[in-house]
């Protein structure tokens, strides 16, 4: 009986968990202020839906109006090409939540940005191979091994050179939107 007391917890609390906010969030809910921090997150206009889906469980409405408004001005916040080069920089996707004004330069400066974060990430991939393939040098066991493991590092050398002129590439296309105007 205790075991299932338990496990009947323990899923009350996930379930609790998953909810986009609490019950005392939601009986003393600011919806302009939490329409707005969800835009400055650049979260999805459905998000409105979640926060109703675990007010209305405690009989608790959201005003819409009001998250409305201040979701628009969050939006403000999180769409500039500043943010846009954080989001990317960080491999972090983008929703598409910017209104169309805001929209192309924040998609530009995200793509580049992006386009530095997967160059980052192949490099630093290949450098893992590399050391594992130096690992593999130093405790090969035969000449022809050896002379296979060189071989091979020496087309990922090759290989890692390019990326990283093209991750250089990359970086200076990201400069221009970080230079002052």
């Amino acid at each position: 009986m205790n075991v299932r007391l338990l496990a009947l917890s323990i899923l009350t609390l996930s379930l609790g968990a998953c909810a986009s906010l609490s019950e005392k969030e939601c009986r003393t809910a600011d919806w302009e202020h939490i329409g707005y921090r969800d835009g400055s997150k650049g979260a999805d206009r459905t998000r409105v839906a979640d926060h109703d889906e675990a007010c209305g469980k405690v009989g608790i409405r959201v005003d819409e109006r009001a998250w409305s408004r201040g979701y628009e001005t969050g939006l403000q916040q999180y769409c500039t090409p500043q943010n846009a080069i954080n989001v990317g920089l960080a491999g972090d996707s983008y929703g598409g939540v910017c209104p169309p004004a805001l929209d192309a330069r924040f998609n530009d400066a995200y793509r580049v940005a992006r386009s530095v974060y997967d160059q980052r990430q192949r490099v630093s991939s290949l450098d893992y191979r590399r050391r594992t393939l130096e690992g593999k040098l130093d405790k090969a066991g035969s000449d022809e091994e050896r002379h296979n493991i060189r071989n091979d590092l020496s087309r990922l050398d090759r290989e890692l050179r390019e990326e990283r002129d093209r991750l250089y590439y990359e970086e200076s296309r990201l400069e221009r939107y970080t230079r002052p105007l």
